[in-house]
């Protein structure tokens, strides 16, 4: 997947401007994509020159104008053929864990300290997902919403940005806690 099938994505949910793009990768789409505010407006001019966003001009009387995008019939297709087609492996890159890798030739003072900050934003993140699926589920308890709600894909991939944030919370946590006793204990 690229940087495209992702703000396609984001774009299928509602228009969106260049910021409110960013916005919503910062809450949303974040779980799961992350990109920068000039990355996504180079993105938003490739697809519209390939004709898969069109994006029309927002006259704005206290502000300046803006441009708002939205997913063309070509966009869908080209989303199509990305759901269709097979997905890569999970994998990641995580230069906290090469520092743990080492950590028996490092001080692990600093190490613990990126844990625990790591822990905190995990729980943050939590926060703010929990947020999210409340307000997309509305008044309807979430079995009932599995079942029958709107937006279930964000709802979803919301689920799984949280089982993710869990573990990185818990494991950041438990691995500054072993590191901390062992330097007590050496």
């Amino acid at each position: 997947m690229g940087l495209r099938h992702a703000v396609l994505a984001a774009l299928c949910d509602e228009e969106y401007s260049g910021y409110q793009l960013a916005k919503a990768f910062d809450v949303g789409v974040a779980n799961f994509w992350s990109a920068s505010p000039q990355q996504l407006y180079s993105e938003l001019t490739r697809l519209e020159q390939a004709g898969l966003i069109s994006g029309r001009e927002v006259v704005q009387l206290d502000r300046p104008n803006k441009r708002v995008f939205t997913v063309t019939p070509a966009g869908l297709e080209e989303l199509a053929k990305f759901a269709a087609a097979d997905s890569k492996p999970l994998s990641f890159r995580d230069d906290l864990l090469v520092k743990i890798q080492v950590i028996d030739q490092l001080d692990p003072e600093p190490v613990i300290a990126q844990l625990e900050e790591r822990a905190a934003e995990a729980s943050a993140k939590l926060e703010l997902f929990g947020q999210i699926l409340l307000r997309l589920r509305g008044d309807l308890d979430e079995q009932t919403f599995l079942r029958r709600g709107e937006q279930i894909g964000p709802y979803l991939t919301c689920l799984g940005g949280i089982r993710f944030q869990q573990v990185v919370r818990d494991w950041s946590t438990t691995t500054a806690e072993v590191l901390r006793q062992r330097r007590g204990t050496s």
